[in-house]
């Protein structure tokens, strides 16, 4: 059996991602494959936490366009991060993956509500954590979600999978010519504003020394070779 890197990890994945080619709504051709991965992951041992976003279904005050409260469209984001954690939970258990689902705004019917001793728990005996709500509050992203949620559960790194492979100077889809790094500093991101995560989750990531690994998920066995360790997208760390 191979021997994995990091025992215990959190996985960001945009909802955005998750659209695929359709761009909105839930892609079944991509979740299947981020969740058979998922489960060679869990098979080798490690524990995995996972946070997703809901760009596919609504992205908060953007969607909002301010036309609508802040708070009021943050919530609505939080309301389809909870679909497709369902969707994502519904998936795995198909592969045989042990799952919960927790959730920062309590909807008992179908969810745990967010409990960190228990989510801890879980881990430790194997099952995948899906965290949906974000933190449960408006004003912050599920990049921070991923961060916070990361720093809770000790997890040894955050893999952020996104649909770009790494992290770039500018924008790879403007400029032809833009550079991607193999490693940054957390302070290089906050200083340039690089699109990694927000400055409040790349803040809260340097506060608790947690890497931050930015890869594409186009290919999801990338997932895989993270938490080998193996070399792939951008590193972001201390330096």
């Amino acid at each position: 059996m191979d021997t994995p890197k990091y025992k215990r990890v959190l996985i960001k994945i945009s909802g955005e991602a998750l659209a695929g080619d359709k761009k909105f709504g839930l892609n079944f051709d991509v979740i299947g494959p981020v969740c058979d991965v998922i489960k060679k992951c869990v098979d080798i041992g490690t524990q995995v936490g996972v946070v997703v976003g809901g760009g596919n279904f609504w992205r908060g005050v953007k969607d909002g366009g301010g036309k609508m409260e802040r708070t009021r469209a943050d919530y609505m984001g939080m309301l389809a991060t909870t679909i497709n954690s369902l969707a994502l939970q519904d998936a795995l258990e198909q592969r045989g993956v042990d799952v919960r689902v927790q959730t920062a705004i309590e909807m008992r019917q179908i969810a745990e509500p967010y409990i960190r001793n228990k989510a801890t728990r879980h881990l430790e005996k194997g099952r995948v954590v899906i965290f949906g709500c974000g933190i449960g509050s408006p004003y912050f992203s599920t990049d921070t979600a991923a961060a916070l949620r990361a720093a809770e559960i000790n997890a040894d790194i955050i893999l952020l999978a996104k649909n770009i492979d790494g992290v770039y100077d500018s924008d790879p889809a403007i400029n032809p010519e833009a550079k991607k790094y193999d490693a940054l500093s957390y302070m290089d991101v906050l200083k340039e504003r690089l699109a990694v995560m927000d400055t409040t989750a790349t803040s809260l990531s340097m506060d608790n020394s947690i890497p931050v690994l930015v890869f594409a998920l186009k290919d999801p066995e990338n997932i895989y070779h993270a938490v080998m360790g193996e070399k792939i997208g951008t590193l972001v760390e201390m330096q």
